[in-house]
Parts: structure tokens; sequence; C-alpha cells
């Protein structure tokens, strides 16, 4: 099992993450990732902004630079080094076009978070790509994951709903990824939509995600299923395989991000992890290996 903490490089500055996450590699020797990101709710909700994409880049070579050991100019007396520098792999979770391009330039790994719709998550490898033959570097060296948000509701019409939620969420922060599937977003501004029906924090996060997602039930079903995994463990486990066939590269990792939150403590049999390592997982693996 590997370790992924998953920073925003709004929260903390590069040099404290560089020396945090060498330290858990050094409990877990080779079993750590860093996913790094510009950060979107977290910040927002601190009353800061996401990190510009150069800021993320300039983040990104800062770390990877410290946890290769190398001494680094950060306008202190001195350079700053890891005394305990370890080779940990940085991934950068990205959306945006910009943003794509540029963690295909300076990353370990891209964690693609477009949604689900072939079109988007094509254009997104061409953009990680892209970055990387940009860069210097051989495109197929960048190694690539994919986040998916998972309504695992046995409910197909509380799925549904959620799912509309997930998908005006993509929209609040990317509407461009509405453009290659050919959706239009044909209500008020989410903005507007969020004050006035008491959604908070936003679509992605809204503590009742039925709430939230009724408020944009003008989303056609399509809108759903472009951007979220929903239903139960056999319509999820179909849809996955659906989308992982389609993609024109393979995956190292795809995280399967749970909707609605899972209650704690779980009850290991019923919870989302249990379902999803006994019902979709092994499905998936075999459909995939023939």
């Amino acid at each position: 099992m590997r370790r992924a903490p998953k920073r925003s490089a709004g929260t903390r500055h590069p040099t404290v993450t560089a020396s945090s996450i060498a330290t858990i590699d050094e409990l877990a020797p080779g079993r750590v990732l860093l996913g790094w990101g510009v950060g979107d709710t977290a910040v927002r909700l601190a009353g800061l902004r996401p990190a510009r994409v150069k800021e993320l880049e300039s983040a990104t070579r800062l770390v990877r630079a410290l946890l290769d050991g190398e001494a680094v100019e950060v306008g202190a007396e001195q350079p700053a080094r890891l005394p305990h520098a370890r080779p940990v792999p940085i991934w950068l979770a990205a959306g945006g076009p910009r943003t794509l391009r540029m963690a295909g330039g300076v990353a370990d790994g891209v964690f693609i978070r477009v949604g689900t719709h072939a079109a988007n998550i094509a254009a997104s490898i061409e953009a990680i790509r892209a970055g990387a033959a940009e860069a210097g570097r051989h495109p197929e060296r960048v190694r690539l994951g994919a986040i998916f948000h998972t309504v695992l509701v046995d409910d197909a019409a509380r799925a549904l709903t959620m799912a509309k939620s997930m998908a005006a969420g993509y929209y609040e922060y990317s509407p461009m990824l509405f453009d290659r599937p050919g959706l239009k977003w044909t209500g008020a501004d989410p903005e507007t939509l969020k004050r006035e029906r008491h959604v908070w924090p936003d679509f992605h996060h809204a503590t009742d995600l039925e709430m939230s997602g009724r408020v944009v039930d003008f989303l056609p079903t399509q809108a759903a299923d472009a951007f979220a995994l929903r239903g139960g463990p056999a319509e999820v486990t179909r849809q996955l395989i659906d989308v992982l066939r389609a993609a024109p590269a393979s995956f190292d990792y795809v995280v399967l991000h749970p909707i609605p939150n899972p209650s704690w403590p779980a009850d290991g049999e019923r919870d989302y992890t249990a379902r999803v390592a006994r019902e979709v997982l092994p499905a998936v693996r075999r459909a995939l290996a023939t």
C-alpha cells in the first residue's frame, strides 16, 4: 500500500512540505508519494486564493530540489538543504489545460481530475505529454493517474442527484470542461445559485449533496455521467471499465473519490471502502485483464 498525502501549495510553505514528506518516507520507505495541487476549497475557506500555475511550478521545483538533496536559495542567511532528503515522487493534481501542461514538464506523475468523459481525459493526457515534450522530457516517462468522483449509492435517483452536484462543481471552477462533451449550463451563475439556495461551500463539498444536486436539476443526465461514476456496485463497475477502456493510455493509479463523504467510524462491511474493495475493484481487474 502506498501512502500519498495530498497538499495544497497555498496552505503550507514548500520547504515545510518537503521536510514533512521526507520524514514520512523515512517511516515508510518507497511507499510514499506527494500529491500536490493549487488548492481550491481548502485555500478559499482559509481566506486565501489558489496558487497560480507559475507559483505551483516554482513550488514544485523547490520541493523537488530539496528532496534531491540540493542546496536551495530561499532568501535566508544560508541556502536551505534537507539533512534527511528522500527521493519521494511528486504528483500534481490538475484539471485546467495550463496546469496539465506545466505538470507534464515538472512532475513525476499527474493525477488527472477532469471527470469521466473520454474527450476531456484524452485532451488532458495530450496536454501532459505536450508539456513534457516542451520541457525536453520523454512524454511516456510522466506517469498518469486519474481521480473520479464516485457516487456509490444504490438508490439510482439519489445517485443521479448527487452526480449532478459533482458536475456543477466542475463547472463552478473549470467551466471549459463542459465544452468537449457538448454540454451547456442553462441555469443561473453558480455563485448566484449558491448564495440564493444556501449551497456551502461549493457544489463538490456541500454538506447535503442531494440538496445541492436538486439546485442544479436543470443539468441533463449526460452532465452527471460526464463528471462522476454513479449507482450501485454493478453500475459503478461497468462505468469505470468503460472509462478506463476508452482512455488513450493506462493509469498507474485510479482514485475513486467517495461521494458523499463516508461516515465514521466505518462498519467494515457496508461502508464505502469495504464495498469498493469487495464489490467493484475485483470485477474491474478481471475485465481489464482480458
